[in-house]
């Protein structure tokens, strides 16, 4: 048996920096309990960047000094994204004009 779950969901979101640390308290004391809540979510962390990420696209390399948060779920399979507790947990609500960029990636074995 692999010590890795069969699913992941990694999101990502760049985030207004004047809403930052509101942003951060609210992501670790409600959004993030309420997903590690939900039916076939195994686990979750939260990350943050450090120093200049590597953007390439189309060949051209350049850098972006801003931060990136991102989260990995542990997941039982893609269907633990469909159950109804997910689906009334999911998004960020008044965040959502204050995102600059997001991805959200479901990856599976």
């Amino acid at each position: 048996m692999s010590r890795y779950p069969a699913c992941l969901l990694i999101v990502t979101a760049e985030i207004d920096a004047d809403v930052e640390a509101e942003w951060n308290t609210w992501y670790n004391e409600v959004h993030l309990p309420d997903a590690l809540a939900c039916p076939g979510v195994i686990g979750g962390q939260r990350y943050v960047s450090v120093g200049e990420a590597s953007v390439i696209d189309k060949g051209e390399r350049t850098t972006n000094a801003a931060k990136t948060y991102t989260a990995v779920y542990e997941l039982v399979g893609p269907e633990a994204l469909e159950t109804a507790e997910f689906k009334a947990m999911r998004g960020w609500y008044h965040f959502s004009d204050r995102i600059k960029a997001s991805t959200r990636v479901v990856q599976a074995l």
